[in-house]
Formats: structure tokens, C-alpha cells, sequence
């Protein structure tokens, strides 16, 4: 599982990544194994709705087992299939990269990150970074 000090980690570095990539006003969230909220954090700037954003991408990711990138090149491929996986899950998946996996030791997934804010490549970067940074391995 994915401790609330790692959580505090992956977005304090997931942050730190944005800036250092001079992204726009990060919004990054963590979710456990089942998609449900350990920690998030909007920066100065960002607009109210990116909470939903980044859950959405890391809710999906861990709902269905696949990063955001994953999910976007099935929606082109089989749009009927996440349209009717979005309808099943009420509407909460956002399929685009930014919604990464995040795995322990063992390859099992232990949970998801969302990153929003900046251009979808940039936001999954920047969750790999927090990922990293927390002594875990991403699935972007």
C-alpha cells in the first residue's frame, strides 16, 4: 500500500518536476488500491476543477489496471468499449496520459497517480518523477 508520507512525497515531487519543466499549475492526486483519495494538492493558479481532472486519470488508471496512455489509444481504437467502461464507472474515468499506475516491488498495483495542469505527456512525466521520488516504480 502507499503510505501517506509517500503520498506527501510523490506530490511534493511531482511538484518539483513541474517546475523544474516550467509547467503550468500542477493539481496531483493519489489514490489507493480500491480509487480512493490518500492526498491532493492544487497549486497557486490552477483552476478549482482540476481535483476532478486528476482523479479522474488515476481513478481510471487504477480501475482498469492501465496507465492513461493505455487507455487513450483504446478510446480511439475501441471508443465504444470506454465509453461504455465510463458509463459503468459513472462518468469518473478520464482516459489520457497523466493517470499512472503506481506498482511496488513485486509489479502488483498498489494505486494511481493524476497529474493535471500542462499538456497530458508533461503531467504523466511529472507523476513519474513523484513516483520515483517515493521509492516506487510508475506505469505511464
Amino acid at each position: 500500500m502507499i503510505s501517506l508520507d509517500q503520498s506527501r512525497v510523490i506530490i511534493a515531487a511531482a511538484r518539483a518536476k513541474g517546475r523544474e519543466m516550467g509547467l503550468k499549475p500542477l493539481s496531483v492526486v493519489v489514490l489507493d488500491a480500491g480509487g480512493n483519495v490518500l492526498a491532493f494538492e492544487r497549486e497557486d493558479g490552477a483552476s478549482p476543477g482540476r481535483f476532478e481532472i486528476a482523479r479522474g486519470k488515476a481513478y481510471g488508471a487504477v480501475m482498469l489496471g492501465m496507465p492513461g496512455s493505455v487507455q487513450m489509444a483504446r478510446a480511439e481504437a475501441q471508443g465504444f468499449f470506454m465509453a461504455a467502461v465510463n458509463g459503468a464507472f459513472g462518468g469518473k474515468v478520464i482516459p489520457v496520459p497523466g493517470g499512472v499506475l503506481v506498482k511496488d516491488a513485486s509489479g502488483a498495483v498498489i494505486g494511481a497517480v493524476g497529474v493535471t495542469g500542462d499538456t497530458s505527456e508533461a503531467d504523466a512525466e511529472a507523476a513519474l518523477a513523484g513516483i520515483a521520488a517515493a521509492g516506487l516504480d510508475g506505469a505511464a
